[in-house]
């Protein structure tokens, strides 16, 4: 038996596992969740988890879950002030494999691990055994990536940077916010206006926009939750204006890859914001398509209540690794139908 660390690594947290890799599964031996932010570098925070964990030795490998473009098994995360690479890593904590992978290809596999229980039907449509599915999401930046089925069952990932897409404003209030944006940004990407890190950026918008007071310190996805709660009517704009733009982005998706075989939206915001994303307006504005609303109205789109997927896809991908298989194909089920509870 090997034993491995399988981790999802965020730019706000970092889950990883310690699971003991048997012939046909993976047991989980000891999970933890850190704030990405409270380390240095990624062998600090690695270094603290084999010590929380009391591993009686060395694993025989790593399979880490890394939110950025991966290059010859090198990134600098997108949202974190870490760079990464495998070979150097494998040498300071003395770890004889180390595997990196994109984060959202780790979601993707992690799809294939979900029940009933873990999704929600945001557009209850029938799934195509088979077909093309889709997973983008919204943590504290924006992934997206693909998923092919061959012949024989094995999906093939395609992990992207889509959410660096350049973002295009709606109406005459989007348009207002784009600009503004630019001012500060210059490029303007959808991971700008919808993801977590966003959320300060929409709420000092809509402060201005209402003509109130703007906030002395960044806030986020939380903070507007409960500044809405308490009657903040920016609050409630950026609220709003948030769901409007994921919504449109998660269209966008839905007419790109046409993913009959589910589009599953996941992510951290999902967490504070399930309520809003269950809410008509999202798949008002996901529709909101012109010639296109019906081709998004078919399609199969599920929220991913589950905040285990990206670190249960990295075991599965740990495993399947550690059975010589080609690290990025995953023998993934033909998705059912699901309506959540």
């Amino acid at each position: 038996m090997r034993e491995w660390i399988a981790g999802d690594i965020g730019g706000t947290r970092s889950r990883l596992a310690w699971v003991t890799d048997a012939a046909d599964a993976s047991r989980l031996r000891f999970e933890r969740e850190y704030t990405s932010a409270a380390f240095a570098t990624a062998d600090d925070l690695l270094r603290q988890f084999f010590a929380d964990a009391q591993l009686p030795s060395r694993p025989d490998g790593l399979m880490l879950a890394l939110p950025g473009p991966l290059n010859a098994q090198q990134v600098r995360l997108t949202n974190l002030d870490w760079t990464l690479d495998a070979a150097a890593m494998q040498a300071a904590l003395g770890v004889p494999s180390v595997r990196f992978i994109n984060d959202f290809q780790a979601a993707a596999a992690g799809v294939a691990t979900l029940g009933a229980a873990d999704v929600v039907a945001l557009n209850p449509q029938p799934v195509e055994a088979g077909g093309m599915r889709v997973i983008t999401g919204a943590g504290t930046g924006l992934g997206l990536a693909f998923l092919v089925s061959d012949a024989d069952g094995r999906a093939r990932c395609y992990p992207s940077e889509g959410g660096h897409l350049d973002f295009a404003p709606d109406n005459a209030i989007q348009d207002r916010l784009l600009q503004r944006l630019r001012a500060t940004y210059g490029h303007v990407s959808w991971e700008r206006v919808a993801s977590g890190s966003a959320m300060n950026d929409l709420y000092r918008f809509c402060c201005i926009e209402l003509g109130a007071t703007l906030p002395e310190v960044p806030v986020d996805g939380a903070v507007l939750v409960a500044r809405d709660a308490a009657g903040d009517p920016a609050a409630a704009a950026a609220l709003d204006l948030f769901i409007d733009l994921y919504g449109a982005w998660v269209g966008n998706v839905a007419m790109l890859a046409k993913p009959v075989g589910g589009l599953y939206v996941a992510g951290g915001v999902a967490g504070h914001l399930r309520a809003r994303l269950l809410s008509p307006r999202f798949m008002a504005s996901a529709a909101d398509k012109g010639r296109m609303r019906s081709l998004v109205e078919r399609t199969p789109i599920f929220l991913v209540t589950n905040d285990r997927l990206g670190v249960q896809g990295a075991i599965a991908t740990a495993h399947a690794f550690a059975r010589d298989t080609i690290p990025t194909t995953i023998h993934l089920q033909p998705a059912a139908q699901r309506s959540g509870t």
